[in-house]
């Protein structure tokens, strides 16, 4: 079904740059850059898929089984997004807030072309009917140049919720929290720009440059941009092997070593941020427990700091073995929406976000991934993240943050906008 060559690459930095320029002609893309980021899961440092052979697109009525049939059809190599509304799929809830964006639920191409790059070693996968093609196009890659298109407008950023309405609504959350309707919530909102044209390619390079993430992500699906700088991933499968590694706690960075590392200790230690990881770690093992064999389910890593250039985040690594009755679409159908984004009891926290947030999250706090095609899968979160709609010139970005019974709201806001720094600079 698909063929292989490999060649070594002299200067894996710069031919990354050129494999994501070179995919611009194309009308389905996804690159997935890891930046050399330190981890203990990953098979490949960098990923460009594109061009759709087949592919999925739909709204979330009965999107998993879709899914799941579509991939066990294909047995290929998948690539795509959940949006956040499929929650609705899995649960009898709604989404009825403001919609600038206008995303599909779901979908998920078969791409004809593959680079796959780990370290100096590039394996170009080319499905077999365009197999002639692979040394013309790596050739192409090898002398592709940067070049921007300076076709950004004045971008006005505006904020969909002011700051006296989020601290209104998070007063609110804490009374819901008071009453035991919920622990925990992830609580969001929107900063967009309307009549705006950018160039994505050059906004996802900046906002990369400036945070280098584990979990990169550039994704055009015609008029549809993501350009993520997420560092968190939702959930990864390695044979029966599932990982997940929630974030929950942020601290600012700074350019003093003495106060960065002061920021990093306080975040440790601060009994609010633990709490807050320890109830969404508790929430993924619940989660992942569903489909996973009896008393496989472990807490590999509890309350770690990892450092990224903008924020030191607090990650905790749960893993489960998959029982063998369950297929790689069950496993994200039962976990998904994360955790870490939704809050604890799940499905109370899902139906107070419908109605205290202001905007449809679409594919922010969705996920981005693949599946290979023996059926193992890695997907992300998508946070700190910028969505565009070139055809309806709406560029949108949404931060939030965990509220919990020892929130401030205060506080919550200054996390929010902590969050949002990077979006913003790139923006403006």
């Amino acid at each position: 079904m698909r063929t292989s060559i490999f060649k070594q690459i002299s200067d894996p930095k710069l031919f990354k740059q050129q494999l994501l320029f070179w995919g611009q002609q194309f009308r389905e893309i996804v690159f997935m850059d890891s930046n050399e980021y330190p981890q203990q899961y990953s098979s490949y440092d960098c990923i460009l898929a594109v061009d759709a052979f087949t592919a999925i697109k739909t709204d979330y009525h009965n999107a998993f089984e879709d899914l799941k049939q579509y991939q066990q059809i294909t047995k290929d190599w998948l690539f795509g997004y959940l949006s956040y509304d499929l929650k609705n799929d899995v649960e009898h809830l709604k989404s009825n807030n403001f919609d600038g964006l206008g995303f599909p639920d779901l979908f998920f191409f078969q791409p004809k072309k593959i680079f796959l790059l780990k370290g100096n070693d590039l394996e170009i996968q080319y499905l077999n009917m365009c197999d002639d093609e692979a040394e013309e196009d790596f050739e192409e890659i090898s002398v592709q140049c940067s070049v921007f298109s300076n076709q950004n407008s004045q971008i006005e950023i505006q904020q969909r919720i002011p700051k006296e309405n989020y601290l209104q609504k998070v007063s609110k959350l804490l009374e819901h929290i008071h009453q035991g309707d919920i622990y925990e919530v992830n609580f969001c909102m929107e900063f967009f720009a309307e009549n705006t044209t950018i160039d994505p390619i050059e906004k996802f390079t900046k906002l990369n440059e400036i945070s280098r993430p584990p979990f990169a992500v550039f994704f055009k699906n015609n008029n549809y941009f993501l350009l993520s700088a997420t560092p968190e991933r939702y959930l990864r499968k390695e044979g029966e092997v599932l990982i997940s590694q929630p974030i929950k706690g942020t601290s600012k960075r700074f350019s003093d070593p003495i106060e960065d590392e002061k920021s990093k200790m306080q975040l440790a230690s601060d009994p609010k941020e633990r709490a807050e990881n320890i109830m969404i770690t508790d929430l993924v093992r619940n989660d992942l427990s569903r489909t996973a064999q009896k008393g496989s389910v472990e807490v590999t890593e509890l309350c770690a700091i990892y450092s990224f250039m903008q924020v030191h985040q607090m990650i905790s690594t749960v893993t489960a073995k998959l029982d063998h009755q369950y297929s790689a679409v069950d496993v994200i159908k039962t976990t998904f929406p994360m955790g870490s984004m939704t809050g604890a009891p799940k499905i109370s926290a899902l139906k107070i976000i419908e109605e205290m947030e202001e905007t449809k999250r679409g594919l922010y706090s969705g996920a981005v991934g693949y599946f290979t095609p023996s059926g193992d899968f890695d997907f992300n979160v998508v946070i700190r993240s910028i969505l565009y709609n070139a055809e309806k010139k709406y560029v949108s970005f949404s931060v939030g943050s965990a509220i919990t019974s020892q929130s401030i709201p205060e506080k919550e806001y200054e996390e929010c906008l902590l969050k949002a720094k990077a979006m913003l600079e790139v923006l403006s």
